[in-house]
């Protein structure tokens, strides 16, 4: 089953997806990896691929990696071996265009929305904080540090990243509503999308994932 994950920053793409990967291995008896754009483009940079090397010169530079460059590397990751059972794509496809480049290479059988208001997504994002020594993520309001500013793994600095203050993450929100929530409306109309409510804790969002797929009904 190959799979696109839709939503906004802080809808918990990345963490249903690494539990989304358990749970398709146990239902249906086959690897689906979990896929990137950013881990694509750091795995391509390590391998010193030409893609990778190309990317590296962009992102070096200063610049966005262009649409065909990122095309070019998603065809390419999906035509290892890993994927013949199924994946799940998480920040790919971004754009209109991109959906239909990847429609011309792989098969999509669904794209799964989860669905988050922008001020769950503010209080989510604008309370996070961040390790600046090993990186353990912490919340200001549902998972604090035992002491103020100060991690209590490593004893290292918590702060809050530039990304997560509240006038970045509505900066954030309104490049997603601008150019990837029409991907919504694409796949709708493809009969494609399913609608996952990602506003509850992350046990009742899997609960709600499985109930989408029909998964353990």
């Amino acid at each position: 089953m190959n799979l696109i994950f839709l939503g906004p920053p802080g809808a918990g793409k990345g963490t249903l997806a690494s539990k989304a990967v358990e749970i398709l291995k146990e239902a249906l008896g086959a690897g689906h990896p979990h896929i990137s754009t950013g881990a694509i483009f750091r795995s391509a940079i390590a391998e010193g691929t030409p893609l990778g090397l190309k990317v590296k010169a962009i992102l070096d530079s200063g610049k966005l990696v262009d649409d065909q460059t990122t095309i070019d590397l998603v065809k390419e990751r999906l035509a290892r071996a890993d994927v013949r059972g199924g994946y799940i794509l998480d920040g790919f496809p971004r754009t209109i265009p991109q959906a239909e480049a990847l429609a011309g290479f792989s098969r999509v059988d669904r794209a799964l929305n989860f669905d988050i208001p922008d001020a769950a997504v503010l209080e989510r994002l604008g309370g996070r904080r961040v390790c600046r020594k090993c990186g353990h993520n912490f919340h200001a309001v549902f998972d604090k540090p035992k002491q103020e500013g100060v991690c209590d793994h490593c004893g290292g600095e918590v702060y809050i990243r530039d990304d997560d203050r509240p006038e970045a993450v509505q900066k954030r929100l309104e490049v997603y509503r601008s150019q990837t929530a029409p991907l919504i409306d694409f796949y709708r109309g493809k009969g494609l999308l399913i609608d996952v409510d990602a506003g509850p804790p992350v046990n009742q969002v899997v609960e709600n994932f499985k109930k989408a797929l029909g998964i353990g009904i």
